[in-house]
């Protein structure tokens, strides 16, 4: 099939496939619809002879997919075949990361959280950094999934991001070396023999099951006066372990609640009997790197009245996305409902704020560490 023709060929099953869509959601503005194809394909044929260089029409397409699906929101994406089977094997040990979750914000890669103990936080990155370039290659145009590719590679290569962050007048510059990233959920401690510690640094799995065992070890001490969770710096997970965790806490009431359009995606989940900490007083800690299933948890802790939030104000991501298979082997990451926490308020890009706002002081600053003003406040309110 000649160039010409292959391209002639795109444009109509795209005109196609738009069609098959417009006659059951648009069909009151058919005319404006019509409209609009033949402006799209008047641009592709225009950018297939006139532009400077030859374009990958395979690339074009799947550009012009992911620009419709990041005009809904920073979440959903489009995925080609090629990266949909890399995000499903990116656990398998021939790739490494530098232990971040990002999302899109202003065209730059925006930072929700460095994981613990991974190359990004032993560098330095901070929850809120922007990621402008990569290597020597700018952030700005691309997509998501084309930013987190160019991250990732073999374990112990070295990569440079290039960081904006609202504090610092000039970029800083990080050289980071790719590691296998692997997450211990749940580290505990107990403090001046009185505080139960909990730090969760993901939603995994087994997440809720390690926070119970913590939870007795720490139980049997008889100066028990209360506990900390914190929550700082986790970028969420399984929405089943954010109501499982919740539960943990909490007698009864609903822990949170989910809306999208179709009825299967409006539910709500409630706790159950059992506080597995018996009353006790529990302070939350969260900042700006607490996202999703993190800021369920602190939500509906604090919306029950069961613990006191203290830090800053969380991401903000409240939405649900669920990945669809396509015909061609690739994938949508598409958002498919919201979270709303028991009061109804929706978690989406306001957050969850702090009962006690106390903010992390200084660049030496680090969680778990003497540096940590934010526990080292929240065990002196419990311990007096």
């Amino acid at each position: 099939m000649k160039r010409k023709n292959y391209f002639s060929y795109i444009l109509v099953v795209a005109a196609i496939i738009l069609l098959n869509i417009s006659s059951k959601v648009y069909s009151q503005n058919t005319d404006k619809l019509y409209e609009k194809i033949d402006l799209f394909s008047e641009v592709l044929e225009k950018i297939q002879d006139e532009y400077v260089d030859e374009i990958d029409q395979a690339e074009a397409m799947d550009s012009a997919i992911n620009g419709l699906l990041q005009s809904l929101d920073p979440y959903s994406s489009y995925m080609n075949q090629k990266i949909f089977e890399e995000s499903e094997t990116e656990t398998s040990g021939e790739f490494g990361g530098l232990g971040i979750e990002v999302t899109m914000e202003a065209g730059l890669v925006k930072v929700i959280t460095p994981i613990d103990d991974t190359p990004a936080s032993r560098a330095g990155v901070k929850a809120g950094d922007y990621i402008t370039k990569i290597n020597d290659e700018q952030v700005r145009g691309k997509t998501l999934m084309e930013a987190v590719n160019l991250m990732r590679g073999p374990v112990g290569t070295s990569i440079e991001i290039t960081i904006r962050r609202k504090s610092l007048k000039k970029a800083k510059i990080f050289k980071i070396t790719r590691e296998i990233i692997e997450i211990k959920s749940v580290i505990s401690k107990l403090v001046d023999n009185k505080v139960g510690y909990l730090r969760l640094r993901a939603f995994n799995q087994n997440s809720s099951d390690q926070l119970k065992k913590e939870i007795s070890k720490i139980e049997k001490n008889k100066k028990l006066v209360g506990y900390i969770l914190d929550l700082r710096n986790n970028p969420g997970g399984l929405l089943t372990q954010a109501v499982e965790i919740s539960d943990l806490f909490l007698n009864d009431g609903e822990i949170v609640s989910t809306k999208g359009r179709k009825n299967r995606e409006n539910r709500k989940f409630f706790a159950r009997k059992g506080d597995r900490i018996k009353g006790k007083p529990l302070i939350v800690l969260i900042n700006n790197g607490s996202a999703s299933a993190s800021e369920i948890v602190a939500g509906a802790l604090q919306d029950q009245k069961r613990a006191v939030l203290l830090g800053e104000s969380t991401f903000g991501k409240g939405s649900v996305q669920s990945i669809i298979p396509l015909k061609n082997k690739g994938a949508l990451r598409l958002t498919i409902s919201k979270y709303y926490l028991p009061s109804g308020k929706s978690i989406s890009e306001v957050g969850v704020l702090p009962d006690i706002k106390i903010e992390e002081k200084g660049e030496e600053f680090s969680i778990n560490t003497e540096t940590d003003n934010q526990l080292n406040y929240a065990i002196k309110l419990l311990i007096g």
